[in-house]
């Protein structure tokens, strides 16, 4: 007995052994099971969430999301596809002025990218929420303006940068296109379709223009009027320095209503509204008529008394309109250490 216990329990350890690696085996396969499982549905559920937005953007550029087609295809997973959302109020009566030429600019884009060697790659989308189709996708998102533009990547959640600065760039297509790419590395070649009306407008004004001359050919003095040519100019000028054409490249709101109320006057040296664009035009427009007022009065020519209230006038309206545009500059261009008059 004393020789054969030894054995027994050799015996009794090697079983136990056993047991446990094969209880060990059958939980590892379960779990790979259970995996596998879990990946062919996720799987599954990506296929089938692609195949839906191919379907979809097969109808139309932009997809049109409520609140539950939102969660399911722009913020729950899983997902292997960046979709770029835009966030407006397209509604009248929620007087968004600048939504219809965002959406516009945006559906451009949407466009032009059905035309990119990247379309087929079912690797990038676009959408689109409206506040009364899914109000409570503005509230999670915690959204108190339109139009915004937004990234969701692949793969994380959206970060800073994945919301698009329309303050900063505007939301031209260009604009969209260029921010489209940094985010995504997909290029779109944004394709305009041709606009005419520009051309018919222009060739409408020389043709009456040269209709004009031709009627008046025998008394064509009045192309030498320097006062006619002077103001032409200085609207010309005014229109420059304004910031128009800034305006007609970016596309900035006519105003920004803030929760404080409206504002007209930007807050930064970055950006302008349209309505700040007039304001200014105008402000210098009154600093010409002061200075006009002045030469006028330094001319010598007609009554003293006359030319002193001109002069004091003249002297008002560049002082004050001059440092009303300074104190604005002052606002808009943080630490500018000069001012007159106002602060």
């Amino acid at each position: 007995m004393a020789v054969i216990k030894p054995f027994h329990r050799i015996f009794l350890n090697r079983c136990t052994l056993g047991a446990i690696l094969v209880l060990l085996l059958v939980t590892a396969s379960v779990v790979y099971g259970q995996n596998g499982a879990s990946k062919r549905k996720e799987a599954n559920q990506l296929a089938e969430k692609v195949g839906q937005l191919i379907d979809l953007s097969t109808k139309r550029s932009v997809l049109r999301f409520n609140g539950n087609k939102f969660r399911d295809y722009a913020k729950n997973g899983p997902r292997n596809y960046s979709i770029i959302v835009m966030f407006t109020a397209l509604s009248a009566n929620r007087q968004c002025s600048i939504c219809k030429q965002a959406s516009d600019e945006y559906q451009l884009v949407a466009n032009s990218y059905r035309y990119s060697s990247h379309f087929s790659s079912n690797k990038l989308f676009f959408a689109m929420v409206d506040f009364d189709e899914g109000p409570d996708v503005f509230q999670s998102m915690k959204l108190n303006s339109a139009p915004v533009f937004m990234h969701f990547p692949a793969k994380g959640k959206p970060k800073k940068q994945d919301t698009m600065d329309i303050q900063r760039v505007g939301f031209t297509a260009d604009a969209l296109a260029k921010w489209v790419q940094e985010r995504t590395e997909t290029h779109v070649r944004v394709f305009r379709p041709p606009n005419y009306t520009g051309t018919v407008a222009m060739v409408m004004l020389f043709a009456l223009v040269a209709g004009l001359l031709y009627l008046r050919r025998n008394n064509l003095e009045f192309l030498q009027n320097k006062n006619a040519w002077g103001t032409l100019a200085l609207l010309l000028v005014f229109a420059m320095i304004s910031g128009q054409m800034w305006n007609h490249i970016r596309g900035p709101p006519l105003v920004q209503k803030t929760q404080t109320g409206v504002t007209y006057i930007h807050g930064t040296s970055q950006g302008q509204f349209v309505l700040e664009t007039y304001f200014v035009a105008m402000l210098y427009g009154l600093i010409v008529l002061g200075m006009l007022l002045l030469t006028e009065a330094a001319s010598g020519k007609g009554d003293v008394g006359k030319r002193r209230l001109l002069a004091i006038i003249g002297l008002v309206l560049v002082a004050f309109f001059f440092s009303l545009i300074l104190s604005i500059f002052r606002s808009k261009a943080g630490g500018y250490p000069y001012s007159f008059l106002l602060k």
